[in-house]
């Protein structure tokens, strides 16, 4: 029994239930914050304040300096809602696959981000521990330290959509189930396009593995610089998995009341809305990764060493460095992730959703060929030896030049007049004064507390 522990007890293994600790729990915190960001984002586009009401006092006296407080409790007070409402199941509905629907939406969620190299590698000394030997080993900061990362990626991103099928058609609701239905056919689309811009970023870094992904981009600059045009696709194509707007066909009020989710409350909905915002967070942690540098930072370029701490093969005699260096690239990781989500709600509250019709036909007419084109020339570049950011930066431009070219002359025009609105701040009525500020002082100030 001794010996078979001392056999699976490794640093690998206790450094990656480590990382599954920290980051599950620092994804349901940032999926929380997101919502308060989501919140202000949308104000300022807006022109407007956003919560500034519930600070982190929770009414002591003794923390009164904290009322207020640019509304940062406000995901705090979303959260107490959500567990304080009745969690009501309407008549009719399989409760089974019901409740089922909102427990496993969850779970893609929360493992998908297992493969992403938070820290790096980091070498780890023999130790002497209750009798048990663990022996030095050098380990991978991540949740799962796999050969076939990035298969584990689109493997585990194609299981959300049986939560929102399932959600979808349990509920006993045409809502819902239209919505559970835009849900499967916008999904299924808009993967095939994932999986091939993901394809031709391997093709040219030859390796599944995301450090591995890292270290090139390390030595031959960041792929958004090479492959521009594949990491727009890889955006878009996340945007449309999330359901994020424009893509958000499935739930989109103005049409389906709440789509997938219509009668799901308490809970069980702040469930489906957490594994939203947890997608979010995931899909920008592995943009980062793929297309930004992870966790590397270009500092050879302003002087710095080449074996400074953000680099992949650094390598330090001392133990203490060698975690400074794991926090160093884990904060460079984290900044870059965070950044890509704002970037996502700004998008968000910028572009305008688009028709049902419109999502599937810019998927299949456009965002597919496209992919495919990208796929087939970088295979023919990179067989021929042509793999510089010199070549593939033209190519990738070239492609999308065509695309935006022939895109015109391949889909039947679908854009909407534009027409005057009363009240609108950039297309109002002819004639009509618009008063985009509001006029209340208060609505005006941002720490209402004091």
């Amino acid at each position: 029994m001794h010996a078979f522990i001392e056999s699976i007890l490794t640093w690998q293994l206790i450094i990656s239930v480590g990382v599954i600790v920290v980051i599950i729990h620092l994804l349901l915190g940032l999926a929380g914050m997101s919502t308060y960001g989501e919140r202000k984002v949308s104000a300022y586009i807006q022109d407007r304040i956003g919560p500034n009401r519930v600070g982190l006092d929770l009414g002591l006296p003794a923390l009164a300096f904290l009322k207020g407080l640019f509304g940062l409790g406000q995901f705090l007070a979303d959260g107490l809602k959500f567990i304080l409402k009745e969690d009501y199941t309407p008549r009719g509905v399989d409760k089974t696959l019901f409740t089922l629907a909102a427990s496993i939406v969850i779970v893609p969620a929360l493992i998908a981000f297992a493969i992403i190299p938070w820290g790096g590698g980091i070498t780890l000394p023999e130790v002497h521990l209750l009798g048990l030997t663990i022996k030095q080993q050098t380990v991978v900061v991540a949740g799962a330290d796999l050969s076939i990362g990035i298969v584990y990626l689109l493997a585990v991103a194609s299981l959300s959509i049986y939560a929102v099928v399932l959600g979808g058609w349990a509920s006993n609701n045409k809502y819902a189930f239209l919505g559970g239905l835009r849900a499967s056919a916008q999904m299924i689309s808009y993967e095939i396009p994932l999986g091939l811009s993901i394809l031709t970023l391997l093709l040219l870094t030859g390796s599944l593995m995301p450090e591995k992904i890292i270290s090139y981009q390390a030595s031959n600059g960041w792929l958004i610089g090479a492959l521009p045009v594949v990491g727009v696709v890889f955006y878009i194509c996340a945007l449309a998995e999330g359901n994020r707007l424009p893509f958000d066909n499935a739930e989109c009020e103005q049409e389906l009341v709440g789509g997938y989710h219509t009668e799901y409350s308490a809970m069980r909905m702040a469930l489906f809305m957490l594994s939203e915002y947890i997608h979010l967070v995931t899909a920008s942690a592995f943009f980062a990764v793929l297309f930004l540098g992870g966790y590397h930072l270009p500092l050879t370029w302003v002087g710095a060493p080449a074996n400074h701490f953000l680099s992949p093969d650094f390598t330090s005699d001392s133990l203490l460095w060698g975690i400074v260096a794991v926090l160093a690239k884990f904060l460079v990781i984290l900044i870059k992730t965070i950044l890509m989500v704002l970037f996502a709600m700004l998008v968000r509250w910028t572009i305008p959703r688009l028709k049902f019709n419109q999502v599937m036909g810019m998927a299949w007419n456009g965002i597919i060929p496209l992919s495919i084109g990208l796929v087939v020339i970088a295979a023919i570049m990179i067989h021929y030896g042509y793999t510089g950011i010199k070549w593939m930066l033209p190519m990738n431009l070239a492609v999308g030049a065509l695309f935006l070219l022939l895109a015109p002359a391949s889909t039947q025009s679908t854009e909407n007049k534009r027409l005057r609105i009363a009240g609108s701040r950039f297309f109002p009525l002819v004639g009509e004064p618009v008063i985009a500020q509001p006029t209340n002082p208060m609505a005006r100030h941002d720490h209402p507390g004091h």
